[in-house]
């Protein structure tokens, strides 16, 4: 297997743990992560003074000398394929996708090719340094195969631990325009009485559950109280739609990022997403709230209408914050169009 070797110098008052002296002092342009390095040295291939060792407590100290023998990046075992892709911002470190309806992020049993991952291969070809000792894109986040919008991809080891990291605090900015039926209101006491639901500053829903895989449909994901994992999703109502009004533009902001989290959660507070199959998004439209064409275009409507539309995160290398924002994609926008009509 051919490899790199990377010196490393400890520097002056170094942690006393070889793993968090040499992360601090690896050189940044490794793009070689806390956890790449701690399996490296589990590995065997850290040697402390020209001895190898494999304890991540070993003790260092100022000036001695790590010599880190790197395998080279592995070809991943999925194939790149040349597949469009929405490119809204690139550099050596990541790459941000607008993503559209029914593409898969990552290769699955079911849909072994055709995804985006697929596609990132073959778009960033030998710029991809490696995550975890294999050229692939490190997908830190998902959106679902028919929800449209935005996207980011590690292209080095350094990136996706970075980014990764943000994602668990839950500091990246994360905000989706979606379609529901109904007008959710803050002064309705069905809503407020619904469990798990409160009322913040600003007409803002907040729903908190635990989420986990549904009993006996192992496609969907259920609310839960007691087990699960924490899910926690911020609804504002941006526009409503019909007299009286029959459907809301609403704004979800995410705190943390669950499988189907926004589809499930607003399907819990009642007002479940036009066009969402799975979690009850189809339902007969009174004629005195819309018009005919407005509820033909909400009965043909294909999807969840569902679009990741901000993302915001600090770079993983740089420290820069970096915000993106999607315009409403093509089919949302004729649909909206017809409701205001």
């Amino acid at each position: 297997m051919d490899t790199t070797v990377i010196s490393v110098t400890i520097g002056q008052a170094p942690p006393p743990r070889l793993d968090k002296a040499l992360s601090r002092d690896v050189p940044a342009d490794a793009s070689l992560s806390r956890t790449r390095l701690a399996r490296l040295i589990a590995d065997g291939c850290v040697a402390l003074n020209g001895a190898v060792v494999t304890d991540a407590k070993a003790k260092v100290s100022e000036g001695d000398v790590l010599d880190i023998t790197v395998p080279v990046a592995s070809e991943s075992h999925i194939g790149p394929e040349p597949i469009p892709l929405d490119i809204v911002y690139e550099d050596d470190d990541l790459i941000v996708v607008d993503k559209p309806a029914g593409m898969v992020v990552h290769p699955a049993p079911g849909t072994p090719t055709g995804t985006l991952v697929n596609a990132l291969l073959h778009h960033c070809g030998d710029t991809l340094s490696g995550v975890g000792g294999e050229k692939r894109p490190g997908v830190v986040h998902r959106i679902d195969k028919d929800t449209t919008g935005l996207l980011v991809v590690a292209k080095t080891d350094r990136a996706h631990h970075g980014l990764a990291a943000q994602f668990e605090a839950h500091s990246a900015e994360r905000a989706y325009l979606a379609v529901v039926h109904g007008m959710p209101d803050t002064g309705d006491p069905r809503l407020r009485g619904t469990r798990g639901v409160s009322v913040e500053p600003g007409a803002v829903i907040r729903i908190t559950t635990q989420l986990a895989r549904h009993k006996t449909d192992r496609q969907k994901q259920a609310v839960l109280f007691n087990g699960g994992r924490h899910a926690v999703t911020r609804a504002k109502v941006l526009e409503g739609f019909g007299t009286p009004p029959a459907l809301a533009l609403v704004e979800c902001r995410l705190e943390t990022g669950r499988t189907h989290q926004i589809r499930v959660h607003m399907a819990h507070a009642g007002h479940g997403l036009v066009g969402d199959q799975t979690y009850g998004g189809r339902r007969k439209l009174s004629a005195k709230a819309l018009s005919d064409a407005a509820r033909e275009a909400v009965a043909g409507f294909p999807r969840q209408a569902l679009h990741a539309a901000i993302l915001g995160f600090e770079h993983p290398a740089t420290g820069e914050t970096l915000r993106f924002e999607s315009p409403i994609p093509a089919d949302m926008g004729r649909l909206l169009a017809q409701l205001r009509a």
